[in-house]
């Protein structure tokens, strides 16, 4: 309970932190409706972090009384400016410059984005792995575990509540199980994918790139109505990968019921998580396209190396 306790404070005062310093503005028009680029379908965003190149983009702000000539160039944005709040100064900012400036080496901000990603997952792995190994080590415990379910099927007072609870805790402890350390990975995933669209935003020289034919500011939606159909396989590929990564992610169920929910749970995320695909920025879709991949490929590897052991 403590531990429940501990991990709301940390996601409030981390919400608070996003909702109250430095987020992406939306451009409005006079009737304060947002402001889109038509050819891209993209909202355009108010405080950028650099002057955009696109004549259309650049008019856009023209005609909007947004004053963008006192902005760096991308090439010449810093890793620290204005201050807009903690979450622009540790998160956003930070990781633009870091996009800007490893796609100047190899020659695209869309390649960029996915060689950051590989790294923040390799970074990310060992916490992965501990929650790989959490799920291995709840299967050898389910036995156990459906035993006291059993136990106190039709038993609602307190003192046998009271008595499950220990009884529980010792099959935890036994089996080093941490009931929580399931939910730390995805604590950790959201604020870098919040980042990596807050930058995707923030930075034209990303969303003014073409990469492939695509164009990672524009959402595949509006691709596909302007006769890019073609948008279709970023949103079937991370369709995809997204369905392979949860279904192949080691489950932490205990018995049939539980395994269902999973299931469940999983198409449900599945179809959203593709509904959502098509409404995104296309330089989103290679970030979690890529970090699905990754996950995929781990999973592989850790099975493999259980079977081999």
């Amino acid at each position: 309970m403590k531990k429940i306790k501990k991990i709301s404070k940390i996601l409030i005062v981390f919400l608070l932190i996003i909702t109250l310093t430095g987020c992406t503005q939306p451009l409005q028009d006079k009737d304060g409706k947002a402001v889109k680029n038509e050819t891209t379908g993209q909202t355009i965003t108010e405080n950028i972090l650099c002057k955009p190149t696109d004549e259309e983009t650049k008019k856009i702000y023209e005609e909007n009384d947004v004053n963008i000539e006192d902005l760096p160039e991308c090439s010449e944005m810093k890793i620290t400016g204005n201050y807009e709040g903690l979450w622009n100064t540790i998160f956003v900012r930070p990781l633009g410059f870091i996009i800007v400036k490893i796609g100047e080496l190899v020659g695209s901000t869309a390649i960029s984005i996915v060689i950051i990603t590989l790294i923040l997952r390799t970074i990310l792995y060992p916490m992965t792995r501990k929650t790989i190994l959490q799920s291995e080590n709840m299967k050898k415990a389910s036995p156990e575990i459906a035993r006291i379910e059993k136990k106190y099927e039709n038993k609602t007072d307190s003192e046998s509540m009271t008595k499950k609870g220990q009884e529980m805790m010792m099959v935890y402890k036994k089996y080093d199980i941490k009931p929580l350390s399931g939910c730390l990975f995805a604590f950790i995933q959201l604020p870098i994918l919040l980042a990596f669209w807050e930058a995707i935003n923030r930075v034209p020289a990303i969303f003014e790139e073409q990469f492939l034919g695509l164009n990672m500011g524009t959402t595949p939606i509006t691709g596909i109505v302007n006769g890019a159909w073609y948008y279709i396989i970023v949103c079937i590929i991370l369709i995809a990968v997204t369905y392979f990564s949860y279904k192949y992610n080691p489950s932490m169920a205990t018995n049939e019921q539980m395994a269902k929910q999973q299931k469940i749970m999983t198409t449900g995320m599945t179809i959203f998580i593709g509904f959502m695909s098509f409404t995104l920025p296309t330089a989103i879709a290679f970030y979690w396209i890529t970090s699905s991949l990754f996950t995929i490929i781990q999973n592989f590897v850790l099975g493999r190396r259980k079977t081999n052991e």
